[in-house]
C-alpha cells in the first residue's frame, strides 16, 4: 500500500506537471468543440500523450479515446475519466485565451478535466514499474446532452479486456473551496428528463371564448398542478425538481389558438421518484385537460440516469483524498447535486464514484458572487488542477496496490 509520503510525492510531481496542464487547458479552451466529434480536442490529447508507452483505442461512434497504461505486474484495472466537450453559449470572461469560436464556451470545465487527465497519464507513466495492474483513461466527448459515455460503452470500449474493476471521475466546481475534494456515497447527481405537453383545444375569436375551447388557461392550470404534485405526492426525502421552462401559444391578440405547448425538465435522485413523477405528470395533464374539454399529449424523453456512487469506493477515495490533502480538504456533500452526468452510464456497469474538485477563483472565500458552471463568466483557479492530477494518480495507484 502506498504510504502517506508516497501520496504527497504524487502531489509534488503533479505540481511540476501543472504548467503543461495549464497550457493544454488554455489551448483547448480557445478552440471549444461541441458534441460527439471533437477533432481539434482529440488531436490535442494525442499530441499531449506523444512519447508515452500507452495503448490507444477508438470507436466508430465518437472521437473519444481509451488510453491504456499497463503496469509492470498483472492485477486489477481501474478507469479514470475526463470529458472533453464544450457548451453552445457565448463567453464573456475577458480572458486572454477566451473562446475563438462565437457561441461556444468551455463553461463546465471539461477543458480542465481533459488537461488534468492527460497529465495524470504522464504521472502514472513515471510510476508504471510500481503498478500491479492496468489504468485506463477515458477521454470522452458528448457529455453535454449527447450521451458520449453511453456510445463509447456501446462501441465496446469500456468492456474491452481488461474490463475495469472500478471507475473514478473528477468534476471541477468553482463554488467549492479551492483545492478541496467533495463527495458523497449513493446518489451524487440527478437523472435528467425532458418533457413536452401539448394541450389541444379548439380555436376561435378571443371575444367569444365560449364558442372555442381555449387551451391556454388549461396549460396554466396544468403547470400549477404539477408543482402541487411535487409537494404533495413526492417524498421530500426522495425529491424531484420539475420545471416548466417554456410555454408557447397563440399568434395575435384576438385569436384563441388551437394548441398550447409546455416544455420542461424533470430531475430525480432515485428511479422510484423518477417513475412516480413521470406517472403524475401524465395523469395530471390528461385529467385536467379532459376536465376542460381539451386533450393533452404528453411526451417524456428519458435522459441521463441518476449518478450513483458506490459506497465502498467513496470510502476508499475519501481516505485517499484525506491522506493526500489533509482532513480539512475533504468535504462530505450533504445532498446530491441536481445536475446530471453521463458518467452515470459507466457507474451502472462498474462500481466507482464521481467527486468534485474545488476550483474557487482567487479572491473568494465563499461561493457568493462566484460564477458557477454553465455561466458565461465562469472562471477557475488553475493551480487547483495539480490537486486533480494528483487525485487521479493517487486513486489509481492505491486501488491497484490494494489489489495485491
Amino acid at each position: 500500500m502506498a504510504s502517506m509520503s508516497e501520496l504527497h510525492r504524487f502531489l509534488d510531481e503533479a505540481r511540476a506537471l501543472l504548467p503543461a496542464a495549464v497550457a493544454l487547458r488554455r489551448k483547448i479552451h480557445q478552440k471549444p468543440e461541441l458534441g460527439l466529434d471533437l477533432p481539434l480536442t482529440t488531436a490535442a490529447v494525442l499530441d499531449g500523450l506523444k512519447g508515452l508507452d500507452v495503448g490507444i483505442a477508438r470507436g466508430p461512434s465518437t472521437s473519444g479515446l481509451i488510453v491504456t497504461l499497463n503496469g509492470a505486474k498483472p492485477g486489477r484495472t481501474v478507469l479514470l475519466r475526463g470529458d472533453m466537450d464544450a457548451l453552445p453559449m457565448p463567453e464573456e470572461t475577458g480572458l486572454d485565451y477566451a473562446s475563438e469560436f462565437p457561441g461556444r464556451m468551455h463553461a463546465c470545465g471539461h477543458d480542465s478535466h481533459t488537461a488534468m487527465l492527460v497529465q495524470a497519464v504522464h504521472l502514472l507513466h513515471q510510476h508504471r514499474d510500481e503498478l500491479a495492474g492496468t489504468v485506463k483513461f477515458m477521454f470522452q466527448p458528448g457529455e453535454e446532452g449527447h450521451g458520449g459515455a453511453r456510445l463509447m460503452i456501446e462501441d465496446g470500449l469500456l468492456d474491452a479486456n481488461p474490463k475495469p474493476d472500478a471507475a473514478f471521475a473528477l468534476h471541477i466546481a468553482p463554488v467549492v473551496k479551492a483545492g478541496a475534494i467533495l463527495g458523497k456515497p449513493g446518489p451524487m447527481m440527478a437523472s435528467a428528463d425532458t418533457w413536452t405537453i401539448t394541450v389541444k383545444g379548439h380555436g376561435g375569436h378571443a371575444s367569444m371564448p365560449h364558442d372555442a375551447v381555449d387551451p391556454i388557461p388549461v396549460a396554466f392550470e396544468i403547470g400549477l398542478a404539477l408543482q402541487t404534485m411535487v409537494t404533495r405526492r413526492i417524498d421530500v426525502f426522495d425529491p424531484v425538481v420539475l420545471t416548466c421552462a417554456k410555454v408557447t401559444a397563440g399568434t395575435t391578440n384576438n385569436v384563441i389558438p388551437e394548441t398550447a405547448e409546455m416544455v420542461g425538465t424533470l430531475r430525480a435522485t432515485s428511479e422510484a421518484a423518477r417513475e412516480r413523477a413521470h406517472n403524475g405528470l401524465r395523469r395530471i395533464a390528461a385529467n385536467i385537460a379532459a376536465a376542460h374539454l381539451c386533450e393533452a399529449d404528453v411526451a417524456i424523453r428519458r435522459g441521463y440516469p441518476v449518478t450513483v456512487n458506490d459506497r465502498g469506493f467513496v470510502d476508499f477515495a475519501r481516505v485517499v483524498a484525506t491522506e493526500l490533502l489533509g482532513a480539512n480538504n475533504y468535504i462530505d456533500s450533504p445532498a446530491p447535486i441536481m445536475g446530471a452526468e453521463d458518467f452515470s452510464y459507466v457507474l451502472q456497469r462498474v462500481p466507482g464514484c464521481m467527486m468534485f474538485l474545488g476550483v474557487m477563483p482567487e479572491g473568494h472565500d465563499d461561493h457568493d458572487h462566484v460564477a458557477p458552471c454553465h455561466s458565461n463568466r465562469m472562471i477557475l483557479n488553475e493551480d487547483c488542477m495539480a490537486v486533480g492530477i494528483a487525485m487521479h494518480a493517487s486513486v489509481a495507484h492505491r486501488f491497484l496496490a490494494e489489489g495485491l
